[in-house]
């Protein structure tokens, strides 16, 4: 049976760190900059850790997740 491949639009949206967690950029950072508040833009700009439900279904599509 072949390889899996990895999904290229979640490799570009999601990483996984070293202890297996997996990251993102938050969303709202992209328009209407100037409205928002500095203190909103800053906290906006971290990245932020999936939700544990969506877990499984980003590794399985990153190729991390195996059964």
């Amino acid at each position: 049976m072949p390889k899996q491949k990895t999904h290229s639009g979640t490799k570009k949206r999601f990483k996984v760190t070293g202890s297996g967690k997996i990251m993102k950029q938050q969303a709202g950072m992209r328009h209407n900059l100037e409205v928002k508040s500095g203190r909103r833009k800053r906290r906006l700009n971290t990245d932020e850790q999936i939700a544990p439900a969506n877990v499984k279904a980003i590794k399985k599509l990153l190729g991390k997740y195996s059964k």
